[in-house]
Formats: C-alpha cells, sequence, structure tokens
C-alpha cells in the first residue's frame, strides 16, 4: 500500500518545497525534450527566462500550488517550439516538466508553445500536486 498523507501535510511539504527553492527564482521555457532528471545537462535552447515574481507560488491548499503573480517574458530570446521548462535558483534546477498551450495537458501552459525572439511570452498554469492523496 502507498503511504497516504493529511491535506495538511501534503500543503506543508509543498510549502517547503517553494522555501528550499527560495524567492523569485527564473523560468526557462526550451526547445526539446525533457532532461532525464534536474541534474542531467540541458541541451534545448532557452526560448524565455522568466523572473518569477519574490512570493512565486500561493499558499499550498488541498494539496495543491498554483503560480501567484504574473510570469511573463516581455521579449523572448530565441525562435522555437517551446517543449519543457526548467524552474531555477542560480544555476541548480529544482523543477522540471513539459510545456504545451493552453488547455494541452503539459506541467505548464502558456499562451502560445510557437515562439519567436521579442515575443511577449506569458504562463497561464503551473500547478504543484502533492503525491499520497
Amino acid at each position: 500500500m502507498a503511504f497516504q498523507f493529511s491535506a495538511a501535510a501534503r500543503n506543508a511539504a509543498l510549502d517547503a518545497i517553494e522555501s528550499a527553492i527560495g524567492p523569485a527564482p527564473t523560468l526557462t521555457l526550451l526547445t526539446g525534450p525533457v532532461p532525464a532528471s534536474c541534474d542531467a545537462v540541458d541541451d534545448g535552447v532557452v526560448l524565455a527566462a522568466i523572473p518569477c515574481p519574490p512570493d512565486w507560488l500561493a499558499p499550498a491548499a488541498a494539496g495543491q500550488k498554483v503560480l501567484a503573480g504574473t510570469w511573463q517574458d516581455l521579449s523572448a530570446d530565441a525562435v522555437g517550439l517551446a517543449a519543457h521548462f526548467r524552474v531555477v535558483q542560480g544555476a541548480t534546477c529544482h523543477i522540471q516538466g513539459t510545456v504545451t498551450a493552453t488547455g494541452g495537458g503539459g506541467d505548464m501552459t502558456v499562451d502560445n508553445v510557437s515562439i519567436a525572439t521579442g515575443q511577449r511570452v506569458v504562463i497561464t498554469a503551473f500547478t504543484l500536486t502533492a503525491g499520497g492523496a
């Protein structure tokens, strides 16, 4: 049987993740497949680098944390198809996952995955969900 946790325990774990990463990390949108782990080298092209707000996730509720504030890049860095993301603090990757257009079911959704240099890029949804419900 898998472990099960109370909503309070799941919420505390999620809030601890945000605390461990720290305030205002950078979100990078990249081309290509998600690397095997956050420790793996990422060969994707950085399409956009978005500085997250200082308090970048809302307080955990019901075992989930969602983005807080506006996550956007007013001028994308390169041309390509956004396929994955990384949340980094300094040189350390802390979270990575898939990117799709809004409604596409990715770990993170953006207003448009086909990115052009100089384009405005807006993150439309990002949710961390704790396991063990």
